[in-house]
């Protein structure tokens, strides 16, 4: 079994340092130190703006989320189990040819990513704050609990996030029912307490456990994970059984549908050949078209359409909604609303991943299509799907009782969302999902991206109007966007 792990990790290793060299990737890392270590210093001015404890669950919160992020196993494992990625065949899919059972190999899939995370963000996270402490004048004992407390926070969230969608790959009503208790285990101890930073401090059990360190408290913690862990390895199903399923033809249908949107019906010239599905298959103003419906097909095929949904959008969101309701003492409410909108926007730009992470562009080397054009049928997709955030900053509004900066809140997430994504699309192509974790990349990424959102939060903190600044991003997105096309069009597609 340990075999299986060292050549796992050595596989993932590999993958990366393949893709963009393995100097770039071993600097990811450092990187995370360099920007933990600076924002050491930068505590003792944060405090200034809210309270420790708040501060506290913020950071582990953020750990939380990250497990959120990558812990969705469950609806993910058929995916990676059953298809493979480009022509690279992982050892996941071993099962089908060697002596070893795909329960055990998932295990392995899971360890491997829990320690592989672990030093991509925590350990370089937690070193940088660590060295800095002396500096910034933070006794030592902080960062070192610190390895402790973001380590159980993150698998906190993945071990939920985990079980949650193993329950989902089962029964969706039961998943339902699930989110239904703790939604009300939530409210009752909110109307009982009063204070809902007490019951985010009992919900995030690691921040009570850096605020508080009591022994007790780090048995009970480690205790939750794996009575959340145990259970979801047991539930998860690969679905590898043979069987047949039949299904509709939904390409005609769906195409028929998406070409009403008016965007799209600009793009595609009316034309008698499209009556006729011969006309369809071979029309190329009709590509892109064909490639949106695609896309909607496989997320609805793969059974991980509703689950990314709610576990990379709406629990994310949902856990930094309620993290930043808890500044009302400090920040008004039309600015939290558009810290919200801000922070949402940057979420709602991971769905361009949710349709290139387990796509094999592989497949389209063999037919008459662009890159381009498959990057402009992902946007559109992406922009189709965009109705997530819009509903969820409504709904935000109305419960926040900020109803009127809803439109400029809406304005600021989708300026930062397609900004954000123009980003990923110019330096990362149909692959931002890998091309995250090469340091090149991710610096690049922070550094256009965080300077002008901080900027335009501050803009807003001074009138919620000033917000509408963000549309401004429209020409750097559009000069970035016209550029790749440009760009991916003269490189060969991804092998991954």
């Amino acid at each position: 079994m340990f075999e299986i792990f060292v050549c796992m990790f050595k596989e993932e290793w590999r993958m990366h340092s393949t893709l963009f060299g393995n100097l770039n990737f071993a600097l990811f890392p450092i990187l995370i130190f360099g920007m933990a270590f600076m924002g050491a210093f930068l505590i003792p001015f944060t405090a200034r703006l809210m309270d420790v404890s708040m501060l506290v669950v913020t950071t582990h919160s953020m750990y939380c989320i990250m497990g959120f992020m990558v812990g969705s196993f469950g609806i993910m494992g058929k995916e990676m189990m059953n298809r493979r990625f480009g022509q690279g065949s992982l050892l996941i899919h071993s099962a089908r040819s060697l002596p070893v059972s795909e329960r055990r190999l998932f295990f392995n899939f899971v360890l491997k990513d829990t320690l592989y995370y672990f030093m991509l963000w925590i350990m370089p996270f937690c070193l940088g704050f660590t060295v800095a402490a002396p500096f910034a004048g933070i006794n030592i004992y902080y960062p070192l609990l610190l390895f402790v407390t973001a380590t159980l926070a993150f698998l906190l969230g993945m071990s939920t996030v985990f079980l949650l969608s193993s329950v989902y790959s089962r029964s969706r009503t039961a998943l339902y029912g699930i989110l239904v208790l703790i939604g009300v285990a939530f409210a009752a101890l909110y109307i009982v307490s009063g204070d809902i930073v007490r019951v985010m401090r009992l919900f995030m059990l690691p921040s009570e456990i850096f605020l508080n360190f009591s022994y007790p408290l780090l048995l009970t913690a480690a205790a939750v994970i794996l009575i959340l862990f145990i259970p979801a390895v047991f539930l998860f199903s690969p679905e590898t059984h043979a069987g047949e399923k039949r299904r509709s033809a939904a390409l005609y249908p769906l195409y028929d549908c998406l070409s009403r949107l008016p965007y799209i019906r600009g793009r595609v010239a009316a034309s008698p050949s499209a009556a006729s599905e011969k006309g369809f298959v071979y029309a190329a103003a009709q590509k892109e078209l064909t490639i949106i419906s695609k896309d909607f097909i496989d997320l609805h095929r793969s059974g991980i359409g509703i689950g990314q949904t709610v576990f990379s959008f709406v629990l994310p969101v949902c856990l930094i909604w309620f993290v930043l309701s808890v500044l009302s003492d400090v920040l008004m409410p039309e600015q939290i609303y558009m810290v919200i909108a801000g922070v949402t926007g940057i979420i709602a730009s991971t769905m361009y991943t949710w349709l290139t992470e387990f796509e094999s562009f592989s497949a389209y080397l063999f037919l008459p299509v662009k890159v381009s054009s498959i990057i402009r049928a992902k946007i559109i997709t992406f922009s189709v799907l965009h109705v997530l955030p819009v509903v969820f900053l409504i709904v935000t509004a109305v419960i926040g009782g900020v109803l009127s900066s809803a439109i400029f809140g809406i304005v600021m997430a989708l300026s930062v969302s397609y900004y954000a994504l123009s980003i990923m699309v110019r330096y990362a192509g149909l692959k931002p999902s890998l091309m995250l974790y090469s340091a090149a990349f991710f610096l690049r990424y922070s550094l256009l991206l965080m300077p002008v959102v901080i900027f335009l939060l501050g803009l807003s903190f001074i009138a919620t109007e000033f917000s509408l600044a963000a549309l401004i991003l429209i020409i750097p997105s559009y000069f970035l966007l016209k550029g790749s096309f440009v760009k991916w069009d003269a490189e060969d597609l991804p092998n991954f």
